[in-house]
């Protein structure tokens, strides 16, 4: 697992990219537009970070405040109890998708490179255990579904996803732990017609997200910017 060096290495890779966002904002300063979302250091410097066109030169405070009112009503919960080969990957996809949080349960430490920077601009919330998951959502009246291709699961493809809800996954290899299991509301599988006899979990979370943005999100409003993912 890498230090908080080698994350800090990484964020300056991505942050600098020559070939990524904008450059300096022309002309002295007296001149820069006078709005309060603007980063000054940003706007001296050049914005290379990994944000859509509409956020450049914007602080991360007002990136995150702007998200904040068009976050969707779906959260996405990952078991973490031996390894996080792909925490950050869901991460990533989440940020991508507008999930309200991203629930770690389990280990609070995972590898951050894989959410390649999105998780300044993406709530993360931590969890003891599936128990203390499952009292939060309680507070909050949110379903929890459970994915994973398990004996008597519904298929992901024709199930009515809640508009409100938390898509539970779990570990990478032993998949959805026996406690997760039993208290989620309902288990949904996700088709496959290959050999093998699983898919990642970062795949399968983003097959997940993807379901319930398919029958819930407002597609009218999704980005055409041209932009690309790096």
């Amino acid at each position: 697992m890498p230090g908080d060096d080698d994350e800090r290495v990484l964020d300056l890779a991505l942050d600098l990219a020559p070939d990524v966002g904008v450059g300096p904002w022309p002309g002295p300063p007296s001149s820069w537009p006078d709005d309060p979302r603007l980063d000054p250091d940003l706007l001296r410097a050049g914005d290379r970070r990994n944000v859509v066109d509409r956020y450049r030169y914007w602080r991360r405070e007002a990136v995150v405040a702007d998200l904040d009112t068009r976050r969707h009503d779906f959260h996405v919960a990952v078991e973490n109890w031996q390894h996080d080969f792909n925490i950050g990957s869901i991460v990533r996809t989440a940020n991508a998708f507008l999930a309200r949080e991203v629930h770690i349960v389990g280990r609070r430490r995972w590898n951050r490179r894989g959410a390649m920077v999105t998780d300044r601009y993406q709530h993360v919330r931590h969890h003891e255990d599936v128990a203390a998951l499952l009292a939060w959502c309680a507070t909050e009246q949110l379903p929890v579904i459970g994915v994973d291709n398990l004996p008597g699961a519904q298929p992901l493809e024709t199930f009515a996803l809640p508009r409100r809800c938390v898509l539970l996954f779990g570990q990478e290899g032993p998949g959805l732990s026996a406690t997760a299991h039993e208290a989620a509301s309902a288990v949904c599988s996700i088709a496959q017609f290959g050999s093998t006899r699983s898919i990642n979990a970062g795949a399968a979370a983003a097959i997940a997200m993807h379901a319930w943005v398919r029958q819930h999100a407002d597609l009218a409003a999704v980005r055409h910017d041209g932009e690309h993912g790096r």
